[in-house]
């Protein structure tokens, strides 16, 4: 069993900052992708940016330049750089991890971004 607890979330204005944390811990393979999702109230629940163990990494086009994904395979983190926020950003931030070979995913309970004009 996995756990990921998230953290940095917050209030920010319009072009602000947040960076957003995500420790794991349990039963974790070696190959696996951990990533961010965000859901807002009325939207389904979105990928935001993922990074494999390799450190390969994918954005959502709306946040392209704007995000970095980062991770620390030896302590099981990862970090997701947010700079020049918008209020579309709004929403709950979830992290998220899949075991490659084995297939089985978790998530964490969220961390609120809120983004003011």
């Amino acid at each position: 069993q996995v756990q990921l607890v998230e953290s940095g979330g917050g209030l920010v204005q319009a072009g602000g900052s947040l960076r957003l944390s995500c420790a794991a811990s349990g039963t974790i393979l070696s190959v696996n992708v951990m990533g961010w999702y965000r859901q807002s109230p009325g939207k389904q629940r979105e990928l935001v940016a993922a990074i494999a163990s390799g450190g390969s990494t994918t954005y959502a086009d709306s946040v392209k330049g704007r995000f970095t994904i980062s991770r620390d395979n030896s302590r099981n983190t990862v970090h997701l750089q947010m700079n020049s926020l918008k209020p579309d950003d709004t929403a709950v931030y979830y992290c998220h991890l899949e075991n490659t070979w084995w297939g089985d995913e978790y998530w964490g309970l969220g961390t609120q971004v809120t983004v003011s004009s």
